[in-house]
């Protein structure tokens, strides 16, 4: 866009509910009429939306903070606006530390950014956003905020309890991110499968995603964010029994031993866990789990590490992450403190990486000489860039597919077959 007096940059850090929060935000930024610019350098306002989430987090957001600041003494932008989870946690502490900046504001508050940018909010086009990722995929936000007391999470201090966002704004959402190409839906939240109680007085995600489904141009729906202590039947049988909804599903379990479970208050067992993947896999054929830990937590001891690690082994997720405990102000988990030294965390995470890394590698092996439905998501040196089914954007692996003169367009869908693998990637013709 042609560079004038009211050019804004948006930086968003952290995960894809704030992505999403930052499309809303950048295009009644447009509507107003401001110029959106892809640079901070040069602009006269940048925006920055925060993540809060854990130490490093907070450390890119400050550091991201601090970086404009200096533009601004530099006269290189005008006006600063911090945003989002950190700001939203933590604004008394970051007006007196960095009074340099214009203006802070929490989450999801669209109104006042645009009113101190000196616009007006369009409350009927809320639900229309600015892409910044590819637009045969985007991220549909179903909830804000979250009811669970886990002790190691500061989500509900900075979004709040859990708030479903009305079937039919999410429908007529889904309707423009289609009109603009989208052929990939991710849902996101902080807890999907809480959709709904708050609305319809049940849990309603498996009604959302079959309508979600009937939209013209949607052809992939996956599913991110489930909480495993209710997840509920009738989205089992939704994703067994509709052809759109990729059999993928994303829970994140944080550990397996009950006193680590209990103390985190997870509101699960791990008999309760150990079900619900029998559950999911007996009723889905192909299905893709993900999931996450994390590892270092205050009670976590080595005989729940080593517990963690030969769940891990019999159970052989296909994907995976693991975090590091993280101490958090203001959390039930504060009290305990942070007796786990980071050098063991870090080697706890590594075994689990290593061991997870060899189950990637027989699973992916199996996939050698099958065909695959693959979206295409780029292009880099001699390799289309796409994912199958089995994969989300940015956290899972890829499936590379050579050029060799073949024109395939970025978005649609081809059927590949795979011919190579490594731990994480498969490759395909």
């Amino acid at each position: 866009m042609k560079k004038g007096r009211n050019d804004i940059s948006v930086i968003t850090l952290g995960c894809s509910k704030n992505t999403v929060d930052s499309e809303r935000l950048m295009n009644q930024i447009k509507l107003n009429g401001f110029n959106l610019i892809n640079e901070p350098l040069g602009s006269d306002t940048v925006i920055i939306n925060t993540c809060g989430f854990i130490d490093a987090a907070k450390q890119e957001s400050i550091d991201t903070i601090l970086n404009a600041v200096a533009l601004k003494q530099q006269g290189k932008i005008k006006k600063i606006i911090v945003a989002g989870c950190l700001s939203e946690r933590y604004k008394e502490e970051l007006l007196k530390e960095i009074p340099e900046v214009d203006a802070f504001f929490g989450t999801e508050n669209y109104e006042g950014i645009i009113k101190n940018l000196g616009g007006e909010l369009k409350y009927n086009l809320l639900g229309e956003r600015y892409l910044t990722s590819p637009s045969h995929t985007a991220y549909l936000k179903i909830s804000e905020g979250c009811d669970h007391p886990c002790s190691f999470c500061a989500i509900p201090l900075m979004r709040g309890l859990h708030k479903s966002k009305p079937m039919n704004e999410l429908i007529s959402e889904a309707g423009f991110l289609s009109r603009q190409g989208t052929k990939e839906l991710i849902l996101i939240a902080q807890d999907t499968t809480d959709y709904g109680k708050d609305l319809y007085g049940k849990r309603s995600l498996a009604d959302l995603m079959n309508r979600l489904s009937k939209i013209e141009g949607i052809e992939w729906i996956r599913l991110m964010y489930a909480y495993p202590s209710h997840f509920p039947e009738d989205v089992i049988e939704t994703i067994a029994g509709n052809s759109k909804i990729c059999k993928y599903v994303d829970i994140p379990l944080q550990h397996i031993s009950d006193d680590v479970l209990r103390s985190m208050r997870r509101g699960v067992t791990a008999k309760r866990t150990r079900e619900l993947i029998h559950d999911l896999r007996n009723n889905i054929p192909g299905l893709v789990i993900r999931t996450t830990f994390i590892v270092g937590y205050p009670n976590e001891l080595e005989k729940d590490f080593e517990m963690l690690c030969d769940f891990v082994r019999e159970t052989e997720f296909d994907r995976f992450g693991v975090f590091t405990y993280s101490v958090e102000e203001n959390t039930s988990s504060y009290i305990l403190g942070d007796p786990v030294p980071q050098k063991v965390k870090e080697e706890r995470r590594n075994i689990l990486m290593n061991i997870q890394s060899e189950i990637s590698l027989r699973k992916n092996s199996n996939l050698l000489g099958k065909k695959l439905e693959v979206i295409i998501d780029s292009i880099e040196g001699d390799f289309y860039i796409g994912r199958s089914y089995r994969d989300a954007p940015e956290v899972d692996g890829e499936v590379l597919i050579q050029l060799n003169g073949k024109q395939l367009q970025i978005g649609n869908i081809y059927s590949v077959e795979v011919n190579d693998f490594n731990e994480y990637d498969i490759f395909a013709k």
